[in-house]
């Protein structure tokens, strides 16, 4: 191991982590609260979940757009930016008036949702040193996966106060982290405007060529079906009506969120265990083990005898996702390379995870009426391991991390 992995995480990225721990601990506030206050319109089911529904479709349209962005204007400004379209977007929905303008809201929440996310990305890709790029990695998604455990206690306390006010205080939260972004990161800025024109792009052609980044862009769409998709849709109710009746000490309503809490523990725990492992033993191990892991268990989900292997089940899966993203997404900064912007290329990946979560719980709900929960958790299961499979064709980025792929000849 060199010296230069012993070094600490810039001042510069600690700003970028706890504005996610932000961002995440208010979007764990109303996240559980937005389909009761959908619902509360008068609206069918169907329109509750178009409400969700329309916050990941936008994501998905403005990814392209979002890396583009990012390599015009630089990243901290469409950071920003992001952050404070959510912000606009989280007062609106407090005061929405009818359905129609609660579901526009949520779609601009997700404009400036994906701003902000590829914009976060990309400045970690070229910012991270090399050496500590896992651990990097895994301190920011640490950051989200800890504020989204809290939010919805945080959430539950604020609803004495009326319906409106979680809405209000996630908005007002997005309005102080990007002033915290935009003051403590205005040197970065500012040296960064100064070598724009010198700073190198990764392009999406050249990204293309490597395997590792074909084989996340696998993973990625896996993921985002398993963990972002079936895992926030499928297994609440699951956990809700298969076991009615067990006779276990929690109702079927309480299991439903405590398997969901179990997984984020399996990942809190995977990514403050291992995330840093893959800086000194590669990024590909961590990420097919973590995929076979994550698969195995999601696929098993359907087949549970009990509420106790449920959670079981549950904590393991989570532990593999959290083996497995730090990991990949410092392979990502590995082929973006140090000191480039990566914008089209973390574009582009978020918007192929972001199609799995959205194309995932509507296969998987498919499934389950038709053939039963096990064959939507199974199917599921198949899913991750395909992404497994691909990263074992795919080399190892970390070997590679300064030398980016050459681009296409024309």
């Amino acid at each position: 191991m060199t010296r230069d992995a012993k070094i600490g995480i810039p001042p510069e990225l600690k700003v970028m982590i706890l504005s996610a721990f932000v961002i995440a601990i208010g979007f764990g506030i109303v996240a559980p609260i937005l389909p009761q206050y959908a619902s509360d319109f008068g609206v069918s089911a169907m329109a509750v979940s178009a409400v969700v529904s329309a916050f990941g479709l936008f994501r998905l349209l403005f990814a392209p757009a979002s890396g583009k962005l990012t390599q015009w204007l630089g990243e901290t400004p469409v950071y920003v930016i992001g952050l404070l379209i959510v912000a606009v977007s989280m007062i609106a929905t407090a005061y929405a008036p009818t359905y129609e303008l609660l579901l526009l809201f949520r779609a601009l929440g997700g404009i400036g949702s994906t701003f902000f996310t590829v914009s976060a990305m990309t400045f970690l890709a070229r910012k991270s040193p090399p050496t500590i790029r896992g651990r990097v990695s895994g301190a920011y998604a640490s950051a989200f996966l800890i504020g989204n455990v809290a939010g919805p206690l945080v959430g539950s306390g604020l609803l004495v106060f009326g319906q409106r006010v979680p809405f209000l205080v996630y908005g007002a939260a997005l309005v102080v982290a990007a002033g915290i972004v935009f003051v403590m990161l205005r040197q970065s800025r500012l040296e960064d405007r100064g070598r724009k024109e010198e700073r190198e792009k990764a392009t999406l052609a050249e990204a293309w060529q490597h395997r590792g980044y074909r084989a996340a862009l696998t993973a990625g769409f896996a993921n985002g079906w398993a963990t972002f998709g079936l895992r926030n849709s499928i297994v609440p109710l699951f956990a809700a009506s298969a076991f009615v009746g067990s006779g276990w000490f929690l109702d079927s309503s309480q299991l439903a969120g405590v398997a969901l809490a179990t997984f984020a523990a399996g990942n809190v725990a995977a990514v403050l265990i291992f995330s840093r492992r893959s800086d000194r033993f590669g990024r590909r191990r961590p990420i097919i083990l973590g995929l076979m892991i994550s698969a195995v268990a999601t696929g098993l989900l359907g087949l549970a005898p009990s509420p106790l292997v449920l959670l079981l089940l549950s904590v393991i899966a989570g532990a593999g996702t959290g083996l497995m993203n730090p990991a990949q997404q410092a392979a990502i900064a590995d082929i973006v390379g140090s000191g480039r912007n990566g914008g089209s290329v973390v574009s582009t990946f978020q918007m192929t995870q972001d199609l799995g979560s959205i194309v995932g719980p509507l296969l998987a709900g498919f499934l389950v009426d038709q053939l039963g929960y096990a064959w939507a958790f199974g199917v599921t299961g198949v899913i991750l391991m395909f992404g497994a499979l691909a990263w074992t064709q795919a080399p190892e980025t970390l070997e590679s991390q300064e030398e980016p792929v050459a681009p296409a000849q024309t």
